[in-house]
């Protein structure tokens, strides 16, 4: 669609823009939270530590380390290239790289194995930079194409097609763990190689259907050269955005109190599988199916959840649904300490569908809603996508140490309720009347 045929709030445009939901979910779904940290797991049976650069780690740790590290990196890697978008108007180019670079990226977790550990380790490290990347140029086509009463709606549609469509793939990918044969996969390691399989698919999903979104997407055509200021414009629009948000006392506490909340939020849904797959006692054979069969679970409740949450939200507010959800998931923090049975496990999964999916629309469309009026959106969500990367390190880090010092998720994870807490206290402190 070329940029004269676009008019802001046109369903067709809404609902591509929706679609990439539906693309890019399946990464979060199957390699971040259900496929991908079983296989990771079943590598450590005989030993949980591993040598790497000299360190023993926990294989937890290590991978819990190495996320923080991604995100890192995408702290400096998001402004720099938000910045050269805004000037160029390609966003929607640098939407496309980062889709095809991790749908790349995931075909090639395939090879990933205890005796090539740094060659897989370095395929997850890119997948999870182009899934995250990818994002703030996603999130910051929101204002441009939608009008403020369309924001929460639109928001919580792409989520809800997101935990559809990788609920699909997942279907299809624990079919073919249970029952390998049928696909042609024998052998005395066949789960194994049907989970390596999986990751394939999540590439190819990927690339397929993001082509729906980058055909109705607008693409501006402003045709300029990289200069040599434009290269760390990014940065210096995040501090502009930030000196500006900083006299916008609403925006302001907001953040803080996003920045506080995500740092739990992100990290509880990212060691989440690598918890269930360590903690919980699960009968003999029963781990690989009972883990996945929890994913669906979650993804099956979240679907409702985000549009339950969305409608939440018009009768009572946004800013009053997010302390809510806060101290929900600060109760769900304390109940995963003391669980470890598979049935408790399955009970949680449950309530965590139930707010996962709402807390993370409506965190994305408040801001949205919040910004003031400009063209540069794309400044904004990186801003809004730095904080919660930013976030993420602490969280990751944070927990990535407690598990190497105290060798238990369970007792680590107990810090989480306190942020959650936290988060609600300072979102309480919003003035709702102003919002």
């Amino acid at each position: 669609m070329s940029e004269n045929k676009f008019i802001k709030g046109d369903i067709k445009v809404l609902n591509a823009w929706a679609f990439y939901d539906w693309a890019n979910s399946v990464y979060p779904l199957v390699i971040s939270s259900a496929v991908f940290p079983i296989y990771y797991g079943s590598l450590f049976v005989d030993d949980l530590y591993v040598e790497l650069l000299g360190f023993n780690f926990k294989n937890t740790a290590l991978i819990s380390f190495l996320t923080a590290f991604a995100f890192v990196v995408l702290s400096f890697m998001t402004p720099l290239l938000s910045g050269i978008a805004d000037y160029m108007g390609n966003k929607k180019k640098f939407l496309k790289f980062f889709c095809y670079s991790g749908s790349i990226s995931c075909m090639g977790l395939y090879w990933f194995d205890l005796s090539n550990i740094y060659f897989g380790l370095f395929f997850y490290f890119t997948a999870l930079i182009s899934f995250w990347a990818s994002l703030v140029f996603y999130n910051s086509y929101l204002p441009d194409i939608a009008f403020k009463n369309q924001q929460d709606a639109i928001s919580a549609k792409g989520y809800a097609l997101g935990y559809f469509g990788s609920v699909l793939l997942l279907v299809f990918n624990l079919a073919m763990v249970m029952y390998p044969e049928t696909f042609g996969i024998i052998g005395d390691n066949s789960e194994s190689i049907a989970m390596r399989y999986s990751f394939v698919s999540v590439g190819i999903w990927w690339i397929i259907f993001s082509q729906y979104t980058f055909y109705f997407l607008p693409a501006p055509n402003k045709k300029r050269e990289i200069i040599k200021d434009v290269i760390w414009n990014g940065f210096k629009e995040i501090i502009d955005v930030w000196n500006e948000l900083k006299k916008i006392s609403l925006i302001k506490n907001y953040l803080i109190a996003f920045f506080i909340y995500s740092s739990a939020l992100q990290t509880v849904l990212l060691i989440a599988a690598y918890f269930g797959e360590q903690e919980i006692i699960w009968p003999e054979g029963e781990k690989t199916i009972g883990l996945i069969v929890s994913i669906l679970l979650i993804q099956l409740i979240a679907i409702f959840g985000a549009i339950f949450t969305s409608k939440l939200s018009q009768k009572f507010g946004n800013i009053f649904t997010l302390i809510i959800l806060n101290l929900f998931w600060a109760f769900l923090c304390i109940g995963a300490y003391f669980i470890n049975q598979p049935l408790e496990f399955y009970i949680a999964a449950g309530l965590v569908g139930l707010v996962m999916g709402g807390i993370q629309a409506l965190s994305r469309s408040t801001f949205s809603k919040m910004i003031p009026k400009t063209e540069n959106t794309t400044s904004y969500f990186s801003f809004f996508d730095v904080s919660q990367k930013i976030s993420i390190v602490f969280g990751m880090t944070l927990f990535a140490f407690l598990d190497q010092i105290t060798g238990s998720m369970r007792t680590s994870i107990l810090v989480f309720v306190v942020i959650f807490l936290l988060g609600a206290f300072l979102l309480k402190r919003i003035k709702i009347n102003d919002y």
